[in-house]
C-alpha cells in the first residue's frame, strides 16, 4: 500500500476554537521534533532519535477521546505523544538530554518516557512490547470494575510480531477494556509493508479475533478524533477491546542514524502534500477561523515554549553517581 488514500471517518466536525487549540498541539510537536533534531545532530542528545514529523495528527486527535483516568501505553516514537498528552515539554526534552530533571529522570532518554501521574506508561523500544503491559492495565481495571480504558499505540511493524496476536486474542478472550491503536505509516523500519504483511490491511486482522475494528485518515486531525471517540465510548459502553488502524506517514527517516534509501522521493513529496498541520491550517483559514496574525501568534507561543524546554533541559543536573543502582537492586533489608 503506497497510496495516502485511506478511509475517512463520520461524524460531526470540531469547533473552530477547538481546532485552533488541536492546531496548536500539533505545531508544539513539530516544533519540539525539529529542535531535537537539530540538538541531536549537535550531539546534546544521544543514543536513538526517532522522530515524529508527519503524524502529528494521530497522537493529536486519539488524545482528545481520552480522559485523565485513561491509561496510554506508547511506543518508541512517543515524543508526540507525550506532550499531546500533556507531559511537560521541558521533562521530555530533559529526559532526551538525559537529566535527573527529566520524566523518566533521565534513565530512559527519548524511547522510554514515562509520566505516572498522566498515567503515561512509557515507550517501548523492544516493537510490540507495549502491548502485553497495555493487557494487563486493561485486566486490572475489568477486575476493580474501573471504568477506564487502556489505548495501546503501535507501529504497523508490531504486527508481525508474536505479542500482537497473543495481546489481541488475550483482550477479546477476556473482554478487556483495550483501544490498540496501529500507527500505520507503511513501513516497519524499512520494509514496506506489503512486504511484510500477506495481508496489509490491518483492520481487517481484528476479525480473527471477534474484535472490532476501523481504519482512519491518520492525516486528518479531525477524522482521527471522531474515529477515536467512537471506539474509546465503545471500549467504555461493553468493556470490550477495539482495533483501530490510523493510516498515516513519517516525513522522516526511521530513526536519524538512517539515511532513507528505501522510499521514492516522488512517495514521500505525495505525503507531505496532505501535511496534517497545513490541512487543518487550510481548512480554517477556509472559513475564517485562523488569521496569519493568529496562525504567527500560536507560532511564537509554540516557539517560547520549546526554547524554555530546552533551556531547563540544559540546567538539569545528572544523576549522581551514588544514586545509578537505585530502583535496579531491591534494597537490603536492615
Amino acid at each position: 500500500m503506497t497510496s495516502p488514500e485511506v478511509l475517512p471517518a463520520q461524524g460531526s466536525r470540531a469547533s473552530g476554537g477547538h481546532e485552533v487549540d488541536l492546531l496548536r498541539t500539533m505545531l508544539l510537536i513539530r516544533r519540539f521534533e525539529e529542535k531535537a533534531a537539530e540538538l541531536y545532530s549537535a550531539g546534546k542528545i544521544r543514543g536513538f532519535l526517532h522522530l515524529y514529523i508527519g503524524e502529528e495528527a494521530v497522537a493529536t486527535g486519539v488524545m482528545q477521546a481520552l480522559t485523565p483516568d485513561d491509561a496510554v501505553v506508547a511506543t518508541y516514537r512517543e515524543h508526540g505523544q507525550a506532550l499531546a498528552r500533556g507531559v511537560p515539554a521541558g521533562a521530555v526534552m530533559a529526559e532526551m538530554f538525559g537529566r535527573a530533571n527529566g520524566c523518566s529522570r533521565g534513565r530512559g532518554g527519548s524511547m522510554h518516557l514515562f509520566d505516572l501521574s498522566r498515567r503515561f506508561y512509557g515507550g517501548y523500544a523492544i516493537v510490540g512490547g507495549g502491548l502485553p503491559v497495555a493487557v494487563g492495565l486493561a485486566l486490572a481495571d475489568r477486575m476493580q470494575q474501573r471504568r477506564r480504558v487502556t489505548a495501546c499505540f503501535f507501529g504497523d511493524g508490531a504486527v508481525a510480531e508474536g505479542e500482537f496476536h497473543e495481546s489481541l486474542n488475550l483482550a477479546s478472550l477476556w473482554g478487556l477494556p483495550a483501544l490498540f491503536l496501529c500507527e500505520n505509516n507503511l513501513y516497519a523500519m524499512g520494509t514496506a509493508l506489503a512486504r511484510h504483511q500477506a495481508q496489509p490491511d490491518i483492520a481487517r486482522k481484528a476479525e480473527a479475533y471477534n474484535m472490532r475494528s476501523a481504519a482512519v485518515d491518520g492525516m486528518d486531525v479531525l477524522a482521527v478524533e471522531t474515529a477515536a471517540r467512537e471506539a474509546a465510548e465503545a471500549v467504555r459502553q461493553d468493556g470490550r477491546p477495539f482495533l483501530l488502524e490510523l493510516r498515516t506517514y513519517r516525513f522522516r527517516a526511521h530513526s536519524m542514524y538512517d539515511p532513507d534509501l528505501y522510499r521514492p522521493r516522488e512517495e514521500i513529496d505525495r505525503w507531505k502534500a496532505r501535511d496534517p498541520i497545513a490541512l487543518l491550517c487550510f481548512g480554517l483559514e477556509a472559513r475564517g477561523a485562523l488569521s496569519p496574525e493568529l496562525l504567527a501568534a500560536i507560532e511564537r507561543e509554540v516557539g517560547t515554549e520549546v526554547a524554555a524546554a530546552v533551556a531547563e533541559a540544559e540546567a538539569g543536573a545528572l544523576e549522581p553517581v551514588e544514586g545509578l543502582t537505585d530502583d535496579v537492586h531491591t534494597k537490603a533489608s536492615p
